[in-house]
């Protein structure tokens, strides 16, 4: 059975995605450490952002309010 996760479940993900994204790019993206390592681990943890959004938007049932029990 197709147990992906409805609306609610989805926003949910997402936020908490943004919302870890956030503190990590705060400790370890763009302009932090030592010349090159703030760039290459922005753009590694903005890659893999993008990867686990795209996850989360085609996984979820955007067309149902909650999963089914």
């Amino acid at each position: 059975m197709d147990e992906r996760p409805g609306c609610l479940g989805g926003l949910l993900r997402l936020a908490l995605l943004t919302w870890f994204f956030d503190f990590l790019q705060d400790r370890f993206g763009f302009g932090r450490g030592c010349s090159c390592t703030g760039i290459g681990c922005g753009c590694l943890l903005l890659l893999l952002f993008l990867l686990l959004a795209c996850y989360v938007l085609f996984t979820t049932e955007w067309w149902r309010l909650m999963p089914v029990a």
